[in-house]
């Protein structure tokens, strides 16, 4: 992500926002995001941590990574015994 000035939530949108020195924006619509890949509140979740605590590592996850495979590999699932 070369020449990235910013990556933030936009509370307003549901978009994560990456600005570039170039004038450039790429607005990643969450909520489209969770319909596709996650299938449960748990995986939407560990989505919903990355949105508000490291939106850049969201926004490298779904441009970049394979968002279905890491939502297998952190998901944790606690029965109600």
């Amino acid at each position: 992500m070369k020449n990235l000035i910013s990556c933030e939530l936009n509370m307003d949108t549901g978009c994560v926002e990456l600005r570039y020195a170039d004038g450039s924006m790429i607005a990643i619509d969450c909520t489209a995001v969770e319909r596709e890949v996650a299938d449960d509140m748990h995986q939407r979740s560990e989505l919903d941590y990355l949105i508000y605590n490291d939106p850049l590592s969201y926004a490298e996850l779904v441009l970049n990574g394979d968002p279905e495979r890491y939502l297998k590999a952190v998901t944790k699932y606690d029965p109600l015994d």
